[in-house]
Parts: structure tokens; C-alpha cells; sequence
């Protein structure tokens, strides 16, 4: 049995685990955002929820605010878990996250069996909106009820956001100081996916995705805005589970 890793605080054991499948958190997010699919897939496929540091159990620890440290913390971290195959899934700045550590594992010659970005325009395209991570408290917020999917409840309680400031403007951070370099293409075939009705990534937004795959691509749209990951969660885990067994995907 696995010794627990903080970085995985939700697993569901099993001695016929064929794949892993490392899901990463949107911004703001921990890992019990994938909690709840820990039991909707086979047995054969371990869901882990990655946890960043800063939140729930970890909230002690300073968040990173730079994505190089963030993905050498996590291929160390994740390496004792790839012994078997792998695949990611990320959702917005996990989509990031997720693509950027597929590219540190290539280099030393691990790869997952598929990649699924989600909610997150390709990583060449410029940014569409000013950075904010270093804006005042009050100015933060406000703009933060320009992203949908904040609570408004939650934007309004003072002592949750004296918490969740750090974890928003850290995480805010990783993906606004963020600068894409060229590299070799992914050899991993790669899953654009978003909501029809996401303000913010559009289809062709996802389709640049394509040149960082030299494998094959797919662009998925479900009903739903940037958040559709929470009212599609069955079709989700069909496309997951149908690509990893080596099936076409399909809705």
C-alpha cells in the first residue's frame, strides 16, 4: 500500500488499479473539487485529486505564486506515483498546470496516456485580461466578481476572504506571470474541453491547443459556462474513461 502523499489527500485503493488519473483544481480550487469522482469511475482507475499547498489540510503552507517552483514540487512529488500508466486532467489554471508538468515529465521520458486541458485558452495566445494578482484587497475582489463562478456570499464574508486572498492572488499569480516557451510537442494525444457558453475560451481558443500535441486531438464542448465541469460531471467521466481505455471519444 502507498504511503499518503500530501499532494494526493483523496484516493480510493485498489489492487487492480491499471491507470492513475491525476486531476488538478482551477484556481481558488483544492482538491475535494474531484472528490466526488473518486467512486464514478472503474476500479481499474485510481482518481486523485492533486492538492496545492494553502488549502484544507495544507493551509499552512505558503501557496506558489510562480509556476517553475510549483511544477518541480510536483513532478518530485507525483514521481513515486507513476508506476503505473497516467493520465491528467486539469481545469483552467489546472489545465496549465497539468500541461506544463506533462512537458517537465517528457523530458524525462514519462508520458501520460492522455492530457485533458479544460477551460483554459492554449498557452500561445496572448492573455485577454489585465493582471490583478497585485491589486489592492478591495479592487481584487471587485474584479473577482467579474469571474464567473465566485459566490457573491463568499465574496461579501470577510473572514473566508481574509483566507482565501493569499491562496486567489498566489494562484492568480502562477497563471498571470506565467510565459510560455517553445518546446517539443507533447507526445501524448491531447482533449481540449470547455462549456458552449464560457465568456472567456472559446472553440478556437481550445483548437491552438492542437500544435502542442504531435499526437491525436480532440476539441469536446459541453453545455455549460466556465464552470461546466460541476453540471457534467457523468458525460465527463464517459469521455475519460472511453479515451484512457483506448477508445475513440465520443458524446
Amino acid at each position: 500500500m502507498k504511503q499518503t502523499n500530501p499532494w494526493i489527500p483523496y484516493r480510493r485503493t485498489s489492487a487492480h488499479t491499471r491507470l492513475r488519473l491525476f486531476c488538478f483544481p482551477y484556481a481558488g480550487g483544492s482538491a475535494a473539487v474531484f472528490r466526488n469522482w473518486l467512486n464514478c469511475f472503474s476500479p481499474e482507475i485510481d482518481v486523485c485529486p492533486v492538492q496545492y499547498p494553502g488549502r484544507e489540510k495544507r493551509i499552512v503552507e505558503p501557496p506558489f505564486s510562480s509556476m517553475s517552483p510549483l511544477i518541480d514540487a510536483l513532478a518530485g512529488a507525483l514521481l513515486p506515483e507513476l508506476d503505473v500508466p497516467f493520465a491528467f486532467f486539469g481545469h483552467s489554471l489546472g489545465a496549465l498546470i497539468s500541461f506544463e508538468l506533462s512537458r517537465r515529465l517528457q523530458e524525462k521520458d514519462l508520458h501520460p496516456v492522455h492530457l485533458f486541458v479544460s477551460g483554459y485558452r492554449a498557452p500561445t495566445l496572448a492573455r485577454i485580461k489585465p493582471p490583478m494578482h497585485l491589486l489592492p484587497d478591495a479592487e481584487f475582489i471587485e474584479r473577482l466578481r467579474t469571474y464567473n463562478g465566485t459566490p457573491e456570499e463568499v465574496l461579501q464574508n470577510s473572514d473566508l476572504m481574509n483566507v482565501l486572498l493569499p491562496i486567489l492572488r498566489a494562484d492568480f499569480a502562477l497563471h498571470e506571470t506565467y510565459t510560455y516557451a517553445a518546446h517539443m510537442p507533447l507526445a501524448c494525444p491531447i482533449s481540449a474541453l470547455g462549456g458552449t457558453e464560457d465568456p472567456d475560451v472559446k472553440y478556437q481558443d481550445l483548437a491552438a491547443w492542437q500544435e502542442q500535441t504531435s499526437g491525436n486531438f480532440k476539441i469536446l464542448l459541453f453545455p455549460g459556462d466556465h464552470f461546466y465541469i460541476h453540471n457534467n460531471a457523468a458525460g465527463l467521466m464517459e469521455v475519460i474513461s472511453r479515451a484512457v481505455k483506448g477508445y475513440p471519444i465520443a458524446i
